[in-house]
């Protein structure tokens, strides 16, 4: 292990790094860039390809439902139409209630649309937790390696082991459990994000295919009404009672 005065003469930064940490500083910098680039991934997919409920998404379902719930509009062709996923789920609902599809049949398939809609999202999410929370472990070996070197410094010297033998060993200890705390604390942060906006996500994807869902729910007490069963004999008042609303729970996961 080189002197703390000799790490300035080592030529790449890559080497000074793991000359100041030692080994662990290896597995440290791998776990930094993958975390760079999984944040990068994550941040360009959610600009592309996250549901979003935009104008044109509350446009179309506004419109459909002045019109009485009949065929929905076309959707736009655009690219960021084509890429949002909340675009072909709210078609798939305003088609489904305009036919007249039962609609637990219909809560089903759009609860399996939106959870295919966010599992790009998942895996980035968790692998930016599992280096948030292995980075200060490898920064806690790190430090437990370079005090076992100071100790076996020691131990080779008989006690007698002077400063600059010690202070290899210590450096490393100090350095790996920074390099472990700098790279946890920003990956926990950004998880914790992540984590934040895929929960709005699937809020808000729950409220916009409940708002189309209620059209056709709000629907069948209305015809159990005009229509009151002849087979049960119940009345409309008995209907409207034993009558509750449907969910799209756990639409996203």
């Amino acid at each position: 292990m080189p002197e703390h005065s000799d790490l300035t003469a080592l030529g790449s930064p890559l080497e000074n790094l793991v000359a100041m940490g030692g080994p662990v500083m290896y597995v440290l910098i791998a776990l930094a860039i993958l975390g760079l680039l999984t944040f990068f991934y994550l941040t360009i997919a959610g600009a592309l390809f996250a549901p979003r409920s935009g104008g044109r998404v509350r446009r179309d379902v506004a419109e459909w439902k002045q019109a009485g719930g009949g065929q929905p509009p076309r959707p736009s062709g655009s690219f960021l139409a084509r890429c949002n996923p909340m675009v072909s789920l709210t078609q798939r609902a305003m088609t489904g209630v305009s036919n007249g599809e039962p609609t637990d049949a219909l809560r089903e398939n759009l609860a399996q649309g939106a959870q295919k809609a966010l599992q790009p999202f998942e895996a980035p999410l968790k692998i930016i937790e599992v280096i948030a929370a292995l980075a200060p472990l490898l920064g806690l070996l790190g430090t437990v390696m370079g005090m076992m070197e100071a100790f076996s410094a020691m131990a080779t010297t008989e006690g007698r082991a002077s400063a600059s033998q010690l202070s290899g060993g210590i450096y490393e200890a100090l350095t790996t459990t920074a390099a472990g705390l700098v790279i946890a604390i920003p990956f926990a942060a950004i998880a914790a994000w992540a984590e934040f906006r895929l929960r709005r996500l699937n809020s808000h994807m729950n409220e916009r295919l409940l708002d189309i869902l209620n059209l056709a729910t709000a629907a069948t007490p209305a015809q159990a009404e005009k229509e009151p069963s002849r087979q049960t004999g119940r009345s409309p008042e008995d209907t409207r009672e034993s009558y509750q609303p449907t969910r799209v729970a756990h639409a996203a996961g």
